[in-house]
């Protein structure tokens, strides 16, 4: 049916004939014979929709085109009423089709869902479904039918155009390149009105749902240009289908204002790393192909023309088209001053030198990088392209410290708006002017707030309104007891009646929220006699030619809370394999205690995880001998409680899927936990769950991480791996970043805009 269809109506939106589709299988599924002949069935209501629907989105309203689409519809519902057993008497259901009540706009109204904005199909699926439909259908007839359906209907429930419009968040179109999505999503701005326009964003009644679950409600999205927003709220909230909304304007910006998303790592190829970058600014690239383009088009006008007379109808059209080929020359020119494009190539190489790249490793093919530089190159891409609105996902988990540090301060003199989500407490507090807190299905703004200053008012907020709250209800009781107990006493009737009168005036306040806890905890162990992990004169290399760590001497104890850090590359994770026996060293002498139980947390944990199946399935699986509820109770443990135990990992969020990694990795009662980037994906709330049972942990912890909140709470010593050696820090992580801030300084690397 939904192939004829977009045969019948070419072009029409996949999505609108899906619903008509799901529509009437629905309907004749939900078909009940009355005894009155002449009462029509619900699959006959939904025919005379969806004919109503159809019609108007093929734009067509000729005689001809309604029969067709009458036609079809019959020819669906017959095959349909004869699958589902209907009399083949009430098959021809006769409806008539009927233009919709108002011409329909997407991205100006509240509650539309749209196919994202590129493909030109305008249609608000929403208001076609909710237009009203006179019903001659006996109410109570009605009421029973529903009766009769209700239990297959809570079993199957039909999927709404809204769930249907907003999956396509999750559906990127792979025909579309890079250079097309960035010129479709910001198209180009010549002249001088887009920039007398206002790059402040304001947009009322925004609703977000993705995969039927609603993460916004009539919310006002409010950012000032110029200032650098934190998105901050629990794992699963829906801060990263915001942004995703936003990249693809599914939420109404204005075309003026310039957006970018840095979401996915660049595809490699053999394009130099910071050709890469240059390229990332398709207009300005597109503008310099233009130039040189309509340059050459001048020259060769100008050597035909002075051939002319001025006064020939040919020299008359060589001096106009010269003179439109200027006039665009001018705005091209304008433009390309604007984007600063003769300072493109310096301000690329030193974006990548801050995040990581060297000169040498900046002509390297991009092909040659690993996903976590590649992750680097599509932030260095963004950072270069500069645009109105920039959208960064949790940013620092592709980073080490040192590149943190480059970021968050490139970031404090960005000229345009920023909005960030990240859980990680000292980037947020350098970077953010402002906090948007996202939870309950809204936005709350925190103007001219760092996280430090956000937590501290937001606890006040909540302190108050509990308070103011808790006051009302027990006014509230107080007062029905008074009426309950006199309403119907003639001498306490007047007191009565007032006091039903003040309890009807009083403002109707909403409950506070519940309190958003986790807690994690790792099992207890035995003790150990000393030593417990040795490494001594350590040396490891991946090719016997090219050594990437030597003379490691490194003591783990069950008291031991140490941090490594370092740039990225430096053979971080490579010691933390060393000590997990996945390696082998080149030399040297690694010495474990015979007994000792290691629980390892792999940067990458989510590729050892079966997103095919639950988190308590996965866990029978892999560490069988106990009940679902038992593992259900053990996840509880950390935070994944309810029913998301019993759901398939891939609907998890990221901070989710490494709770449940944490969860597996306590099974194997551990005595020291090796943890390669623990914090990633987790939220503030998590990690600080996270922090304190590490602190609480009775074993050893050994950590690799970035989050600099982290390190200070949980490690007592720092020990950083760089140019081949491991060695204890001196001092504390703010005492590593602020010499590596030092460092940078010296060598030229961070430079303002």
């Amino acid at each position: 049916m939904e192939a004829e269809i977009q045969t019948q109506i070419p072009g029409i939106d996949h999505v609108i004939s899906e619903y008509s589709v799901g529509y009437l299988t629905h309907a004749s599924k939900a078909y009940v014979e009355d005894p009155d002949p002449n009462a029509p069935s619900p699959l006959s209501e939904a025919a005379e929709a969806i004919s109503s629907l159809l019609l108007s989105a093929s734009g067509d309203f000729s005689s001809q085109n309604e029969e067709a689409i009458r036609n079809l519809i019959t020819k669906f519902i017959s095959s349909l009423s004869a699958a589902n057993g209907v009399d083949p008497e009430m098959r021809q259901i006769p409806f008539a089709a009927k233009k919709l009540d108002h011409t329909i706009h997407v991205g100006s109204q509240r509650n539309i869902s749209s196919t994202l904005g590129l493909s030109g199909v305008t249609v608000d699926l929403e208001s076609a479904n909710a237009r009203k439909v006179e019903s001659r259908v006996d109410r109570k007839k009605l009421e029973k039918a529903e009766r009769k359906i209700r239990a297959k209907q809570e079993k199957k429930v039909m999927k709404n155009v809204e769930y249907e419009a907003s999956r396509l968040l999750n559906l990127p179109d792979e025909t579309q390149s890079y250079e097309e999505f960035f010129m479709a999503v910001n198209p180009l701005q010549l002249g001088s009105d887009s920039q007398s326009k206002s790059k402040d964003i304001k947009v009322d009644g925004i609703d977000v749902s993705i995969s039927g679950k609603r993460i916004l409600t009539d919310t006002c999205l409010t950012l000032a240009y110029g200032r650098r927003y934190g998105l901050v709220g629990q794992n699963g909230i829906g801060k990263s289908t915001l942004l995703r909304a936003l990249s693809r304007r599914e939420v109404a910006i204005p075309t003026h204002i310039s957006i970018l998303h840095v979401e996915q790592e660049i595809a490699g190829d053999d394009t130099p790393a910071l050709q890469a970058v240059l390229d990332a600014d398709v207009w300005r690239k597109h503008l310099l192909k233009e130039q040189e383009k309509i340059s050459s088009e001048l020259a060769s006008i100008e050597t035909e023309r002075s051939s002319m007379a001025d006064t020939s109808k040919d020299a008359i059209r060589l001096d106009e088209e010269r003179e439109a080929l200027d006039t665009t020359l001018t705005d091209i020119h304008s433009k390309l001053a604007e984007m600063e494009s003769d300072k493109a190539e310096p301000r690329a190489a030193s974006i990548l030198a801050g995040l990581g790249f060297s000169p040498e490793r900046q002509q390297f093919a991009t092909k040659t990088f690993s996903g976590g530089w590649r992750m680097r190159l599509a932030l260095a891409r963004a950072l270069f392209c500069e645009p109105d609105l920039l959208l960064l996902d949790e940013p620092s988990n592709m980073l080490d410290v040192p590149s943190i540090t480059f970021l968050s301060n490139y970031l404090q003199t960005y000229p345009s708006t920023i909005l960030v989500v990240s859980h990680d407490r000292s980037f947020l507090n350098e970077v953010a002017t402002d906090i948007i807190h996202q939870h309950s299905e809204r936005l709350d703004y925190y103007k001219g707030a760092n996280f430090d200053s956000f937590y501290a008012t937001k606890e006040e907020r909540k302190k108050n309104a509990k308070r103011e709250y808790e006051n009302q209800m027990a006014q509230r009781a107080h007062l029905q007891a008074f009426i309950d107990k006199f309403r119907y006493n003639a001498a306490k009737a007047a007191e009565a009646q007032s006091r039903i009168k003040k309890l009807e005036k009083m403002p109707v306040l909403e409950a506070p929220e519940s309190e958003y806890t986790v807690h994690f905890k790792f099992p207890d162990v035995e003790k150990l006699s000393p030593p417990i992990v040795q490494m001594t004169d350590v040396a490891f290399g991946y090719t016997k030619d090219m050594p990437l760590l030597r003379h490691v001497d490194l003591d783990v104890q069950l008291d031991s809370r140490i941090g490594i850090v370092g740039p990225n590359g430096a053979g971080k994770t490579t010691v933390l394999k060393l000590l997990t026996n996945q390696l082998e060293p080149t030399s040297g002498l690694i010495s474990q205690h015979p007994r000792l139980r290691v629980g390892y947390f792999a940067q990458h944990h989510v590729d050892a995880l079966d997103m095919s199946t639950s988190a308590v399935g996965f866990m029978a699986k892999k560490y069988p001998g106990r009940t679902d509820e038992e593992y259900r109770r053990h996840l509880g443990a950390f935070g994944i409680t309810g029913m998301t135990g019993l759901q398939k990992l891939d609907l998890l969020s990221g901070g989710q899927k490494s709770r449940v990694a944490f969860a597996c990795l306590s099974l194997t009662n551990p005595h020291i936990l090796v943890l390669d980037e623990p914090s990633n994906h987790l939220d503030i709330e998590a990690m600080d769950a996270l922090s304190d049972a590490l602190r609480n942990f009775q074993g050893g912890v050994l950590m690799v991480s970035h989050d600099v909140t982290m390190l200070q709470n949980v490690c007592t010593n720092l020990w950083v791996c760089d140019k081949g050696t491991v060695e204890k820090f001196p001092g504390d992580v703010k005492a590593y970043k602020k010499k590596i801030t030092s460092q940078a300084n010296e060598a030229g690397v961070v430079t303002a805009h």
